[in-house]
């Protein structure tokens, strides 16, 4: 008998994204679920025109809310989570309807490797391949903590891996880097702001230097992110500027809430 599958998006202004998603998925979803996050642009209306169930509610800091909220309104027997940058390839299509409607029941949430694209090159070094990040799941055997904005799924039960990535098309251009990386610098400014983390000369020392340092020679050097040239470069340098970027967000308490 042939398992009902949700796919589940929390969007926001994403417009130029939402439409190659959906059509990514239209021979593999028995119900779309989009929770919008209030945009200002097409994306509720492009993605209603393409058939999903659009839910209206507002953009949240902590933007795994809104993909928690997405997980709770779908009614499939199988729940695949995407976000809106992301493409379900073909060969990827009949494999999860394989897994979906085969035997392994024991199995209540699955790996799926990640081709991350950055300025257009697929990163196939610096810890960018596989990638593997839980989006197919069993409805009500998952969930999202909502603690950090890189987390995983958690699962309740035992996990998989599937074979065949998706796409992940998530900085087309430097500008998506920068709006990205101003929410993720954002949120980690506000955990360094509850974690009470103390204004000294060694957490400056700390932010500024050392963990920049060590995120790119991670990125750059253990991980061989120099295999990708120029784009692996530029990828692993703006990482480490993560770090410096958010502790002065938290220094000035300029966080957006």
């Amino acid at each position: 008998m042939k398992k009902k599958l949700s796919v589940v998006l929390a969007t926001y202004n994403e417009e130029d994204n939402i439409k190659d998603c959906l059509y990514s998925v239209r021979q593999l979803a028995d119900e779309i679920i989009v929770v919008d996050g209030s945009s200002t642009d097409k994306t509720q209306e492009i993605a209603s025109d393409l058939g999903a169930k659009v839910f209206k509610t507002t953009n949240k800091l902590m933007f795994h809310r809104n993909k928690q909220l997405a997980l709770e309104k779908a009614d499939g027997d199988w729940i695949l989570q995407l976000d809106a940058d992301e493409r379900i390839t073909p060969e990827l299509r009949k494999e999860i309807l394989s897994m979906v409607n085969g035997q392994w029941s024991m199995v209540n949430g699955y790996y799926i490797p990640r081709k991350n694209y950055f300025l257009g090159k697929w990163l196939k070094k610096g810890g960018q391949y596989p990638d593997c990040v839980i989006r197919l799941v069993k409805n009500g055997k998952a969930y999202f903590p909502c603690k950090t904005v890189h987390e995983q799924i958690k699962v309740k039960g035992k996990t998989a891996y599937l074979k065949n990535p998706l796409i992940h098309l998530a900085y087309p251009d430097l500008k998506s880097y920068f709006r990205k990386a101003d929410i993720y610098t954002s949120e980690t400014a506000l955990r360094l702001k509850k974690e009470k983390v103390k204004k000294s000369f060694w957490s400056f020392f700390q932010f500024l230097f050392l963990k920049p340092i060590g995120t790119f020679l991670n990125l750059f050097i253990r991980h061989k992110g120099f295999a990708d040239g120029l784009h692996g470069f530029l990828f692993s340098f703006l990482s480490a500027c993560h770090h410096s970027i958010a502790f002065c967000k938290y220094l000035k308490s300029k966080i957006k809430k």
